[in-house]
């Protein structure tokens, strides 16, 4: 006797289908859903069937309601890097060449999977962070400079179509930002060593759009190791100058 199969609910339907939209990096964490009434239309459900398919997702933590404000992807979604670890990690300066030889490896693997899978959806979008990139460079607004840099590279994770390393990449969102606006602030006095290093920012983009994957994980190997170089000359020069002032105090 066969047993009947029953069909699924649709809010649970719904349900797996907003999770497919976080998985794949449609939805991101902090974002805020469309208001009930158009993700419904949108859906072509229930009103009733949409919001229980929410609570579902709220009660598993994927979803945030806030009240009379709407609903959220979770901002602590893939947040497995707390607070406490990203100071100890900021503050310790040799965990800034390890992060930098783990931005090479991971980097350099999205690069390689954006040249091979990108569509022109995702080649639109790096153009355009590209271009905010160059334009605050080009007005030295070093903060804003920092937020496109790492669009910048969140983009081209999104374009390799991996949703494993994608979320990596945002799981250490706050980390890559701290780590980008440290590295700028150390080679800022170096105009040339600061021009070279947004001038491979493009070389990377051009690779990609090539649909070259060779040349585009070459192009970030080239760009984390020239970085990589600059803060090490950086440091040198720094202690030279701390050895010379601690001379010229012991001479006084």
């Amino acid at each position: 006797m066969y047993q009947r199969v029953k069909p699924p609910k649709i809010s649970d339907v719904i349900m797996a289908q907003l999770e497919e939209m976080v998985v794949e990096g449609t939805l991101k964490p902090g974002q805020k859903l469309l208001s009930e009434r158009e993700l419904a239309k949108q859906f072509d459900v229930s009103r009733p069937s949409l919001r229980e398919a929410i609570q579902k997702l709220v009660a598993k933590g994927i979803l945030e309601s806030r009240q009379g404000g709407g609903n959220y992807v979770s901002k602590n979604l893939g947040r497995g890097l707390t607070d406490p670890l990203l100071e100890l990690l900021a503050n310790h300066p040799e965990a800034q060449y390890d992060l930098l030889e783990f931005r090479h490896a991971l980097e350099g693997l999205c690069a390689y999977y954006a040249a091979l899978r990108s569509t022109e959806v995702d080649r639109d979008s790096i153009r355009q962070k590209h271009l905010e990139l160059q334009e605050f460079h080009d007005k030295k607004q070093f903060s804003k400079e920092v937020n496109a840099d790492v669009e910048f590279h969140l983009a081209i994770a999104e374009a390799a179509h991996n949703m494993v390393l994608l979320h990596m990449m945002r799981a250490m969102f706050d980390l890559l930002k701290q780590h980008i606006a440290d590295n700028l602030h150390d080679i800022y006095p170096q105009k040339i060593l600061r021009s070279n290093v947004h001038d491979q920012h493009g070389l990377l983009m051009e690779a990609i759009f090539a649909g070259d994957p060779e040349r585009a994980q070459a192009a970030s190997h080239d760009h984390f190791a020239f970085v990589e170089q600059g803060l090490l000359e950086q440091s040198k020069e720094s202690t030279r100058l701390k050895r010379s002032l601690r001379r010229i105090s012991v001479r006084e």
